[in-house]
């Protein structure tokens, strides 16, 4: 190569930033780097203000988000093809980052009273640091327009998760619970990079937009390679999605993790999964949704079945019971969440079919985050954290009770949880347009199965005690008494203008 064309080569390679478009991952990455420096230079006793810093820069990168509502943006992009880029904000990613960083804002208002509770257990600067970049991450992956750049945002996602559940100094189930957590994760990320590699092997580029065109002309000699790709790419996401028979991690690792991670575990981790495997069946692969299609409809059937199936098993006299019963529920609300990808299969239109699984993902979100905050603030009296510990709430914190009933509720989709029923109603009817009769009606049967577990433990809330009943620490510690509020106005919100959720079930968000 000649000396005047080296130059003009490596200017082909000089791309250009958008930073605006980057900022609310950036912002969350950067701060987590500050709390970890600041963390070795900050006495213990000063320890909280890292609390306030990484709250601040959670709400901060939350924000970011309102100067990317004016439209479409794309950076990261090939200087001969500035249509493939490898980060992209438009409203599907803008939807999926608002669920994320919210979440991980209202698990840092939960963070910040188990860390002083716990103080001698949980290390403070390690622990905002693993919180931050889990979270920057998680808003990494749903702008991610390339298999590189989603499985790097993945394992962002994934890796601190594994040492925030076990960061309990001396704690037996704790470091259980982050094993299985880390083994199941490691053994979804080697499957979903086999995938990922045969994928690449057979079309030549790592970029969505580039494969969805390349695989419908995959040479003859390749055509089995690509469909083992695609096979395996679906099972390294089933893993990330908690779907059966890839669950077995989840009510262990729930009991086992630090209640906020717990908490977080449930709707962050859950929109990782679910946002990688939309962009890579509704996007790269649309070609093959005739072998997508049908996998992930059985996987929704069976997901919402085991789920509702293990929560309704569960004791109200056994120890956690209550962290495992939304454990099991979790499960049982991603096969809810799975339905409308299967369906996107069948519909005309793919893209608008999954608006359903975001308009459920964030009604499931807000009222999941305040069941577990209701729970983090019994758990202050009741350590053991079991359901019948639940008996009589009512008498000692009436508002509590009010408002771990609504949750509960809406969860159900009962009345006045108005969102949770027109959620799931939504969902119901993608299923139906989708001519998926048959999921449609296991859909119906696992909702009526939720309804009693979800009843039960409302009920016990409003019945007399069985002793004499304990108060609850008073007051309620500020953060927690925040994020409680925050997730309320959000639920009761929804439920009296569902309309400004359910219109992403009506709308390309592509």
């Amino acid at each position: 190569m000649s000396a005047l064309a080296q130059p003009a080569a490596a200017a082909s390679l000089v791309q250009s930033v958008d930073w605006l478009a980057i900022a609310p991952p950036t912002i969350a990455a950067v701060v987590g780097l500050a709390v970890l420096v600041a963390d070795l230079f900050i006495g213990e006793h000063r320890k909280a203000v890292l609390g306030g810093i990484s709250i601040a820069g959670l709400a901060a990168s939350t924000l970011m988000l309102l100067p990317l509502l004016d439209g479409d943006r794309s950076t990261f992009c090939l200087t001969g093809d500035p249509d493939v880029c490898s980060y992209t904000a438009d409203r599907f990613t803008l939807v999926v980052q608002l669920l994320v960083l919210g979440g991980a804002l209202l698990t840092a208002l939960l963070s910040v009273t188990a860390l002083k509770d716990s103080h001698t257990t949980l290390p403070d600067g390690e622990y905002w640091f693993l919180l931050l970049c889990s979270a920057a991450g998680a808003a990494l992956l749903p702008a991610s327009r390339d298999l590189a750049t989603l499985i790097v945002a993945l394992e962002v996602a994934s890796l601190p998760a594994f040492a925030l559940v076990g960061l309990k100094y001396g704690d037996r189930r704790s470091s259980e619970a982050a094993l299985k957590f880390f083994l199941s994760s490691v053994t979804a990320t080697a499957v979903t990079l086999l995938g990922v590699s045969f994928l690449y092997a057979s079309t030549g580029t790592l970029y969505l937009t580039e494969i969805a065109t390349r695989i419908q002309d995959v040479d003859g000699q390749l055509a089995t390679l690509a469909e083992t790709g695609v096979i395996l790419t679906l099972i390294g996401f089933a893993f990330k999605t908690a779907a059966v028979p890839f669950h077995f991690w989840v009510p262990d690792t729930y009991t086992g993790a630090p209640l906020p991670i717990a908490a977080y575990l449930s709707v962050v981790g859950k929109a990782v999964g679910f946002s990688g495997l939309i962009l890579v069946t509704v996007i790269a692969l649309p070609s093959y949704a005739d072998l997508w299609g049908p996998a992930l409809a059985v996987l929704a059937a069976l997901t919402m079945t085991v789920g509702n199936v293990g929560a309704l098993r569960q004791r109200p006299t056994r120890a956690y019971s209550a962290v495992r019963l939304l454990a099991w529920s979790s499960v049982g609300q991603a096969g809810y969440l799975l339905v409308p990808i299967a369906a996107a299969a069948y519909s005309d239109d793919p893209r608008r079919s999954v608006g359903s699984t975001l308009a459920y993902a964030l009604m499931y979100a807000a009222v999941n985050l305040g069941a577990f905050a209701v729970v983090a603030l019994v758990a202050r009296t009741k350590p053991r954290n079991r359901v019948g510990d639940y008996r009589g709430l009512y008498a000692t914190s009436p508002l509590t009770a009010l408002l771990m009933a609504f949750f509960l509720l809406c969860l159900a989709g009962l009345p006045p949880g108005i969102i949770g029923l027109f959620a799931k109603v939504t969902v119901f009817g993608a299923a139906v347009d989708a001519g998926l009769g048959w999921l449609a009606v296991v859909m119906a049967a696992n909702v009526v199965i939720a309804l009693y577990y979800y009843l039960q433990w409302t009920a016990l809330l409003f019945r007399a005690p069985a002793g004499a009943p304990a108060a609850l620490r008073a007051p309620a510690p500020a953060p927690v008494t925040a994020a409680l509020a925050l997730t309320a106005v959000i639920g009761i919100a929804l439920s009296g203008a569902p309309q400004l959720v359910l219109r992403f079930a009506d709308t390309t968000l592509f």
